[in-house]
């Protein structure tokens, strides 16, 4: 009994509205569509050699010292092209709960082959389907992939500040591979 008790109430709503304010309302409801069919495969960058320890941890030291300059506090994690930790730093004082979404954020990169902040996008433009993606997924600015040569070769995380705050100390270790 109580369940046509709400439609009902719901009709009298919809009928109460203009014609206007039902077509906003119905528009609303409706989500955005998925776009259309590319005829080049997005995001398609060949795998190449895993990044090793050592150029990891140039990027690392990059990344800190950018860090330091601007005086935010980082988590910092440089992942293969698996998305397996290479190498990684936690700044004195960086927050705790920053080190897992640092390593998410590059995992993500390099599993996607895109920046993190794409799945950012995709939300924030009512695409709630990316969440269904990867458990380990971050959808936030200051995840890059590393591509050297138009080959991946693994992905930076950083997380601590702001998503844009991340995406700016995390670029400059991106940028040192060309």
């Amino acid at each position: 009994m109580r369940l046509p008790l709400i439609a009902l109430a719901l009709a009298v709503g919809v009928l109460s509205l203009g014609p206007a304010q039902a077509q906003q309302q119905q528009q609303q409801q409706q989500q955005p569509s998925a776009g259309g069919t590319p005829e080049q495969m997005p995001f398609n960058i060949p795998y190449g050699s895993d990044i090793t320890l050592e150029r990891a941890k140039q990027l690392v030291a990059g990344a800190e010292a950018e860090g330091t300059k601007r005086g935010w506090k980082m988590n910092i994690a440089v992942v293969d092209t698996h998305g397996d930790l290479v190498h990684f730093s936690r700044m004195d004082g960086a927050q705790l709960a920053s080190i897992n979404i640092s390593q998410n954020k590059a995992r993500t990169a390099a599993r996607y082959r895109r920046e993190s902040r794409m799945f950012f996008n995709a939300y924030e433009t009512g695409h709630p389907y990316v969440g269904t993606l990867d458990p380990n997924l971050v959808a936030s600015p200051g995840g890059f992939p590393l591509v050297e040569g138009g080959k991946l070769i693994g992905a930076i995380g950083c997380s601590g500040g702001t998503g844009d705050q991340d995406a700016v100390i995390c670029k400059v270790g991106a940028d040192m591979v060309k």
